[in-house]
């Protein structure tokens, strides 16, 4: 996969502002990805997938984000669209691969729809935010608050109960809205569902045991963050690898006395960028190394691996933006046209950073599970 996504990198980085503009990527491009093996990667083998191991398929991810931010973020999608199939009922996972494990999943996580029980199954209707790669999933998901005469079903320690609809992608309605600051190609629109019947096989529970055997599937939440930091790292090394670029032209900045590459300012800044990044690399490596241990173990399934990984989505993120700030501040007025990479990846992390998985307030339950673990000692 690696070798295909190097024979596809010039193509990729020749059409970035082809990608904008359409604000999704071009149907050829996602058949190319297809055909290298994207949507099979975290498929099992039983169904024809490649079942890779987490940081072989976060490798791919990063490769791919490198390149561009909203392709990685594709990726991202159709890598965890995988894994939420695997909470499917049997049924419903053999329907959606019986045509083969090249199969691109999306959908919102946020419960914005309903799920009322009624005989014969439920009555689904909402309308939901950030389906990235709507424009061209073969099925489409959303989550849904289930409610018995028009009242929230309660659910673990009160909350209302959440499951999620999978259907395919024809039945849901996608809403021209993904006008944004960055991650422009990642076609997040808004999909809704009108009051629709569906069956009972198609709604399922993620929180339920594991369906399939393997490390890969018995914790989803918990490789959710990981994946997030994936992008962050793999962004960061293209916003890093373009300052290069542009320092290697021999360009020098108005009223400058030498060019960039030759000016001490310009060294000592890329140093301690080179620094960050270097940071940033490890860390996320030691986190994906230390799940994926757990993985084996069958201890994953753990809330304070959980806060782990959310602790280093949070800080990877941070720290990344501020490598992209970093580095078009001093590539100085020419990274402000829209030609400029750095202008996009800047951005790109930016928009990624706001996130749920990224957001400072996380925080609060590391700070929480620090004190606790020191009380314990």
């Amino acid at each position: 996969m690696l070798v295909g996504i190097r024979e596809l990198a010039p193509e990729i980085t020749a059409r970035a502002a082809e990608i904008e503009a359409a604000r999704r990527v071009p149907p050829d491009l996602v058949d190319r990805l297809r055909s290298i093996g994207l949507f099979r990667m975290f498929v099992p083998r039983s169904h024809g997938g490649l079942e890779f191991d987490l940081p072989a398929g976060m490798e791919v991810i990063r490769a791919l984000t490198r390149l561009d931010g909203s392709i990685g973020w594709i990726s991202i999608v159709g890598g965890v669209g995988a894994l939420f199939a695997a909470a499917a009922r049997p049924e419903l996972y053999q329907q959606m691969y019986q045509d083969g494990p090249d199969v691109a999943i999306c959908g919102s996580s946020q419960p914005a729809g309903t799920a009322e029980r009624v005989s014969g199954g439920y009555r689904v209707k909402g309308r939901w935010p950030f389906a990235s790669s709507c424009t061209h999933a073969d099925w489409i998901g959303g989550f849904c608050i289930v409610t018995e005469n028009g009242k929230p079903v309660p659910g673990p320690h009160g909350k209302p109960q959440v499951r999620a609809v999978a259907l395919p992608a024809r039945d849901w309605e996608i809403e021209d809205t993904w006008h944004a600051a960055g991650l422009k190609g990642t076609g997040s629109h808004h999909i809704t569902l009108h009051e629709r019947l569906v069956p009972e096989i198609h709604i399922f529970d993620l929180e339920a045991a594991p369906r399939l055997s393997g490390p890969l599937y018995q914790a989803l939440r918990q490789w959710l963050p990981l994946l997030h930091g994936t992008f962050s790292v793999g962004l960061a090394e293209g916003t890093f690898d373009d300052l290069l670029a542009l320092a290697h032209t021999g360009r020098q900045q108005l009223y400058a006395t030498t060019s960039m590459r030759d000016s001490e300012v310009f060294q000592y800044e890329v140093g301690r960028i080179s620094a960050d990044l270097s940071a940033a690399q490890a860390f996320h490596e030691v986190q994906v190394a230390s799940h994926w241990r757990r993985a084996l173990a069958g201890t994953l399934n753990d809330e304070d691996l959980l806060i782990e990984s959310a602790r280093s989505a949070v800080w990877l993120a941070t720290t990344c933006v501020g490598i992209a700030d970093a580095s078009f501040a001093l590539a100085g007025s020419s990274a402000v046209y829209d030609s400029s990479p750095l202008q996009r990846r800047l951005r790109d992390l930016h928009i990624g950073a706001q996130h749920a998985h990224a957001q400072q307030r996380q925080y609060v339950d590391v700070g929480k599970l620090a004190l606790r673990r020191s009380a314990e000692l």
